[in-house]
């Protein structure tokens, strides 16, 4: 029992990891040492466990896949969602330097550990580096899109976003911030809409059932160049979130309300959207990167296998 009650405050860590477009749950589960486990479990899930349930009944096939596992650990993530949204919405909205200055620190550190779990550097890891860094790069200078909230595009993101909530690097809440789905999912989870949620969900299932299996066989071939793509990645992502940034262009949203549409990156001194509270946002950098650091040193070595 105590095993799993670390498992669900874990799987709290991966929530609040996921809930927020800074650093990835798949991180936080590579990090304290249940990585390689949940992406066996999450496969485990397939027609052999149908099979495993008709010819040796209900607690067989719960074993197979690691069912108590995953109901801890998704419970934990469910349940620290869902209780940090509200709190997250409120902070970006009132203090929008000093949050992406933690998830700056957050960014960084895992960045650093990621890389360090690449073997062997070579032309083709520094190659996968260089472009990860790119493509993020490039993608930070995208303005988000204003998706429609409809239910069709909830599952696609959904099914999207969960693929990167499972790598180690990439922040699922980011790419749902891409696609312009973010305020919408994170809306619905305020308003306690739970068929938006549901169909939010389904999409994860489906897209999570999928990718586990991608994942694990990129990381069995091509796991040092799979792992230097991330750090690149993450790295370039850095961008999007950096603490000071000024509008140069705003747009209507379909609300009807002014919102802005397109940002430039400057250093603290040339900040002209309101204080640069640069202090509480260098003690909170060094905060999100001191919480990534401690969860390394506090958790066993960890690699990822077929």
């Amino acid at each position: 029992m105590k095993q799993y009650i670390f498992t669900f405050l874990k799987g709290m860590a991966m929530g609040a990891a996921d809930v927020v477009p800074g650093v990835s749950g798949g991180t936080i589960a590579f990090i304290s040492g249940i990585y390689e486990r949940l992406l066996n479990a999450i496969k485990s899930v397939d027609f052999g466990a149908l099979k495993v349930l008709q010819k040796d009944g209900l607690k067989a096939a719960w074993n197979h896949v690691d069912a108590t596992f995953l109901v801890a650990l998704f419970g934990g993530i469910l349940v620290s969602i869902l209780s940090l949204a509200k709190a997250l919405e409120w902070c970006m909205h009132s203090y929008p330097q000093l949050l992406w200055s933690f998830f700056f620190g957050l960014i960084i550190a895992s960045a650093i550990y990621i890389a360090k779990q690449v073997s062997q550097w070579d032309i083709s890891t520094i190659g996968a580096l260089i472009l990860g860094f790119g493509i993020a790069f490039s993608i930070t200078f995208i303005s988000p899109a204003e998706a429609s909230d409809g239910y069709l595009m909830a599952f696609i993101a959904g099914a999207i976003a969960i693929c990167a909530m499972i790598l180690p690097g990439i922040s699922g809440s980011f790419i749902l911030l891409l696609m312009g789905m973010y305020a919408h999912v994170l809306g619905a989870l305020n308003d306690r809409n739970l068929v938006y949620i549901g169909i939010f969900m389904l999409g994860c299932v489906v897209g999570l059932m999928f990718f586990s299996r991608v994942l694990s066989w990129t990381f069995k071939h091509y796991k040092n160049v799979t792992l230097a793509l991330l750090t690149g990645f993450m790295i370039g992502a850095l961008n999007k979130v950096w603490p000071w940034q000024n509008v140069i262009k705003t747009r209507i949203n379909s609300d009807g309300e002014e919102e802005p549409f397109l940002l430039q990156s400057v250093m603290p001194n040339a900040y002209t959207e309101g204080e640069t509270m640069l202090i509480p946002a260098i003690v909170l950098m060094i905060l999100g990167f001191g919480i990534v650091f401690l969860l390394e040193k506090l958790s066993p070595e960890q690699t990822v296998s077929e």
